[in-house]
């Protein structure tokens, strides 16, 4: 009986969790910002709620484990994280966890939480990292005089180590440095942070 409750059980279909973060901050660029992740390391990404097609991306299994952990660590938020302190509009921020038919929010504008503050800055920087493919995708179709400064802002967040997935860069950034009607300075730009992220997969 014990056999057939355990293969039961394993036939059962894994509960969906969907873990998401929201910032609404009227005024700034962007003034709404969306990121859901899944475990198995899917991403959306949108800059309007309404947005039908949101940009994906993938994060790797480490990333995830810490994303999920710190959920985890947040009591997948049922308990306040705002800090209550007077303390300028950083745009209102929400922390979503879904399970199944179950949800949980906490909106905050500042938490002093150790754990949230890490989650947030983590979903900032996922934000600045799809901001920046979004920019050097637009660039690589529309505007190729542009492409050199979209890479100069990748490598920017390279260097602050505040990129997060950069292997999504890697089409746009060959694409580049393999075609000679873009600038000889961002083909040399594009091929060298091409390598330089193939080198980290191989890590």
């Amino acid at each position: 009986m014990r056999a057939i409750l355990v293969l039961l059980t394993l036939a059962l279909p894994a509960v969906a969790q969907t873990l998401t973060f929201m910032k609404s901050f009227p005024g700034s660029v962007p003034p709404y910002v969306e990121i859901n992740l899944q475990p198995d390391g899917k991403g959306e990404y949108k800059e309007d709620p309404k947005d039908e097609n949101p940009v994906g991306f993938t994060l790797p299994k480490e990333d995830m484990d810490v994303l999920f952990g710190l959920a985890a660590k947040l009591d997948h938020f049922s308990r306040t994280l705002e800090s209550g302190l007077k303390v300028a509009n950083m745009g209102a921020k929400t922390f979503r966890w879904q399970e199944a038919s179950k949800k949980q929010d906490a909106v905050f504008n500042y938490t002093e939480d150790p754990d949230g503050k890490v989650l947030w800055d983590w979903f900032e920087r996922i934000a600045d990292s799809e901001r920046a493919h979004i920019d050097l995708e637009r660039t690589v179709k529309f505007d190729k005089l542009g492409v050199q400064a979209a890479i100069l802002r990748v490598e920017v967040l390279r260097d602050e180590k505040r990129w997060t997935a950069p292997q999504q860069y890697l089409p746009l950034l060959d694409r580049v440095a393999k075609n000679e009607s873009y600038l000889h300075m961002a083909r040399t730009r594009a091929a060298a942070l091409a390598d330089e992220i193939r080198k980290i997969k191989t890590q």
